[in-house]
């Protein structure tokens, strides 16, 4: 989505297995750093965040374009490589594991965090942030960044680390704040540790979930999917192609309600016609960029909806939408990189379960693999 992270000692594979990343862990006894560390001048990394490599420039008419034309020649609707490359462009840095330790909290690692550039930043904050260092544990754990214990209760550490964030924000260290709190917890189903704003998720490497939701009309036997168009003033990923239906999963909401929420928020579909989204299942990658790990979950759902509903977008998010022919999507998501990368693997997802995508095709299996690279607990 190699090598162990630090000094965990652990192998890569026994590392992201679903087990290492929950499991309970002796820690050695808490140590405040003595000396303080100078702050550095603040650095502006908002691209770690908004790394998309394309221009997003293009047109309605250059999606139209390079669908017909690809899906016009035959050797094309074989080849998978296309695919196997957007799911690679979700899966980056594997290489950097070393350079992040784990954020642990109630004994539990619920994220990984930068240990040359963030934890510096951190250390100047050593009445709210602890770095333990090696004990005599058995597992020898290595170093880690925790939380001072007499944050005990999840609103106190809520409280006390939005105000480190908000310190950072203005510095520029943390950029696009969106006041949304994301629960922090070690698994999907593990109790909430604490909130952290959105934006500060990726630089803590926590765990992240989202629904995304495939809005398809189905007409004389040809399916065909609502694809947005991100607003050009969209923070992240402007003016790039997305799911009829996207959002992180904030704190104290469950996805179907997140879902209709953002139904209504994004395209205008009323709360009867949300509910008969089918939830179909997750995919999952990692994502290390400078300094962020982006270890992400999304839920996947279906709505076919009636042949003539066309969107409204209510929130301001999304500049228009077209309903394209699902081998078209399938083609531009193959020869370009218009799409915003996490949305191609859930589509490329909705091209297995449709049967676009097939058995005879050569690559088949690694690519339904890898469209679970990441840890799904």
């Amino acid at each position: 989505m190699a090598s162990g992270f630090c000094s965990l000692g652990l192998s890569l594979t026994s590392l992201l297995s679903s087990h290492a990343l929950a499991r309970r862990v002796v820690l050695p006894t808490l140590r405040w750093r003595s000396s303080s560390i100078s702050m550095s001048p603040p650095l502006r990394i908002s691209r770690a965040l908004s790394s998309a490599p394309i221009s997003s420039s293009f047109t309605w008419d250059d999606v139209i374009e390079t669908g017909r034309a690809e899906y016009a020649t035959p050797h094309h609707s074989s080849n998978l490589t296309g695919f196997l490359q957007k799911v690679d462009r979700c899966n980056r840095g594997s290489e950097k594991l070393s350079e992040f330790i784990p954020f642990v909290i109630e004994e539990q690692i619920v994220g990984y965090i930068h240990k040359g550039f963030f934890t510096e930043y951190l250390s100047e904050f050593q009445d709210i942030f602890t770095f333990a260092q090696d004990g005599s544990c058995p597992d020898r754990v290595g170093d880690y960044v925790t939380l001072n214990p007499m944050f005990q209760k999840p609103e106190d550490r809520t409280r006390a680390v939005a105000d480190v964030i908000k310190i950072l924000a203005d510095k520029g260290i943390i950029p696009g704040i969106r006041n949304e709190l994301y629960p922090v917890k070690s698994s999907f189903n593990a109790p909430v540790l604490f909130s952290l704003e959105r934006a500060a998720g990726p630089y803590f490497g926590l765990k992240g979930y989202g629904v995304h939701m495939n809005g398809y009309v189905e007409r004389d036997g040809q399916k065909s999917l609502w694809i947005g168009k991100r607003s050009l003033a969209e923070s992240t990923y402007p003016g790039m192609l997305d799911h009829l239906v996207a959002g992180g999963l904030p704190h104290g909401i469950s996805c179907g309600e997140n879902l209709v929420k953002e139904c209504e928020e994004e395209a205008g579909i009323t709360k009867i016609i949300a509910n008969r989204a089918i939830a179909v299942g997750a995919v999952s990658y990692m994502d290390i960029d400078h300094y962020c790990f982006k270890r992400d979950v999304l839920f996947c759902y279906d709505l076919e909806l009636p042949e003539d509903f066309v969107p409204q977008n209510q929130d301001g998010e999304v500049e228009s939408f077209k309903l394209i022919p699902v081998a078209q999507v399938a083609n531009v998501i193959r020869e370009t990189s218009f799409f915003k990368a996490n949305c191609s693997l859930v589509i490329i997802d909705f091209l297995f379960r449709h049967g676009f995508i097939r058995p005879e095709q050569s690559g088949y299996l690694d690519l339904y693999r890898r469209l679970r690279n990441g840890d799904c607990s």
